[in-house]
């Protein structure tokens, strides 16, 4: 099951995404990880974080097979993680459901 769900946001440049869902949505610039590119934003009043990840447009989305972000119509630069502890049996709860 998981046990915490993270909210990721992808954004051309990580420092107008902290400026620009700072001012429009009031959330809270926390800190930068990764090497500086993942902010983690939070809204005093949601229990998730939210992290905005330093992806553009054109950069590889997924490994196998290769798909490129395209922000056009059918694409999303939101999607959320689910944390979990064991992989294995999320994995397995999954496939049975």
């Amino acid at each position: 099951m998981p046990t915490s769900l993270l909210i990721n946001i992808d954004v051309p440049e990580l420092q107008k995404g902290i400026d620009f869902y700072t001012k429009a949505l009031g959330l809270r610039h926390t800190r930068i990880l990764f090497d500086g590119t993942v902010a983690e934003m939070i809204h005093d009043g949601a229990a998730m974080r939210i992290y905005l990840l330093a992806e553009g447009e054109a950069t590889v989305a997924t490994r196998e097979p290769i798909c490129l972000r395209d922000y056009n119509r059918h694409w999303t630069p939101v999607h959320m993680d689910f944390v979990v502890e064991d992989l294995q049996t999320s994995i397995e709860s999954a496939l049975a459901a």
